[in-house]
C-alpha cells in the first residue's frame, strides 16, 4: 500500500491523538505537521511510518518530545488554550501520553510502552497516576445527548460514577438545545446521529452559540468529524467504546476546561 494511501487512512487517528495530548487543535496539528515535513526529507522516516501504527506514534513522539513545534508556526493562543498549557505543565508528560495512548487510542500496554520506550508494568504505573492527577477535578454537571437507551444509560452511570450530576439526557437536536438554554451543564456527552434524524453536530453549534463547553462526541460515525476541511473536536470517542476510554476522556475535557470542537 502507498505512502500517502496509510497516511489517509491513520492520520485523522494521529491528529486526534495530537489535539488531545497538548490540548489544541492548532499546536497538535502543528506537530504533525512537523513529522510529516520531516518524513518528505527522510527516506528511512517514511519506511517507519507505514510499518504499523506502534511505529507512527512512535516517530510522533520523538518530535513531540524534542520540539516545540507551535511557537515556531506562531498564532494567537486563545484565553482557554493558555489555561489547559498552564495546567499541562503541571502534569508529566508521560503521564498524559500513556493515559491517551491506552485509552483514547486503544494501544495495549506492550504496544504503548513500545510508543514511548518504556516497559509495560511502567506504563501501568503512569496510567495510574495520570488517572489520580487528572481525575482532581471539581464535580459538574453534565448534559447527554444519546437516543439509544442502553447506551444513554451506561453513559449516565459513568458520568455519576466519576462525581459528577447528570443534567439532562437528551434524544433531539431541539430538546439538547432546550435542555442546555434551561440548565447550563458544565459538559457535553454528543452521538452524532439523533432519534428523528436531526444532528448532534448541529445541536453541539447550537449550544456553542450560548456558551463555550468542553464537548465529548461519542459516535459509531467518525468519518463525519474527521474530515480534515474545518476545525475538528478535540474529544471524539469512537463506538462502540470501552468505558475506560470514556472515563479518561471526562476528565481530559474536564482538566483542560474549554474548547471549542466545531
Amino acid at each position: 500500500m502507498a505512502f500517502r494511501q496509510i497516511l489517509a487512512e491513520r492520520l485523522p487517528f494521529l491528529r486526534r491523538y495530537a489535539r488531545a495530548l497538548t490540548g489544541s487543535q492548532h499546536s497538535g496539528d502543528a506537530y504533525v505537521r512537523e513529522l510529516l515535513e520531516a518524513a518528505l526529507q527522510d527516506e528511512d522516516l517514511r519506511a517507519e511510518l507505514v510499518m504499523g501504527r506502534v511505529q507512527l506514534y512512535r516517530a510522533f513522539t520523538r518530535i513531540w518530545s524534542n520540539a516545540h513545534v507551535e511557537l515556531a508556526y506562531g498564532g494567537d493562543v486563545t484565553a482557554p488554550e493558555a489555561g489547559a498549557n498552564s495546567r499541562l505543565d503541571r502534569i508529566p508528560p508521560e503521564h498524559r501520553q500513556a493515559l491517551l495512548l491506552t485509552t483514547l487510542e486503544d494501544f495495549s500496554e506492550a504496544e504503548a510502552a513500545e510508543v514511548l520506550d518504556l516497559q509495560p508494568e511502567e506504563v501501568t504505573a503512569l496510567v495510574i497516576r495520570a488517572v489520580e492527577e487528572i481525575e482532581a477535578e471539581s464535580a459538574c454537571s453534565v448534559l447527554i445527548i444519546e437516543d439509544e437507551p442502553l447506551i444513554a444509560m451506561q453513559l449516565e452511570e459513568l458520568v455519576t460514577d466519576l462525581g459528577h450530576t447528570v443534567a439532562a439526557t437528551a434524544t433531539t437536536r431541539t430538546s439538547a438545545t432546550e435542555a442546555f438554554a434551561r440548565l447550563r451543564p458544565n459538559l457535553v456527552l454528543a452521538d452524532i446521529q439523533l432519534a428523528d434524524a436531526s444532528s448532534g453536530i448541529d445541536a453541539v453549534e447550537d449550544i456553542l452559540a450560548m456558551a463555550s463547553v468542553p464537548v465529548i462526541f461519542i459516535t459509531a460515525y467518525p468519518e463525519r468529524l474527521l474530515t480534515g476541511e474545518r476545525p475538528e473536536p478535540t474529544y471524539l470517542v469512537t463506538k462502540p467504546f470501552q468505558e475506560e476510554t470514556v472515563r479518561a476522556t471526562i476528565s481530559q475535557a474536564l482538566f483542560f476546561g474549554t474548547t471549542e470542537p466545531l
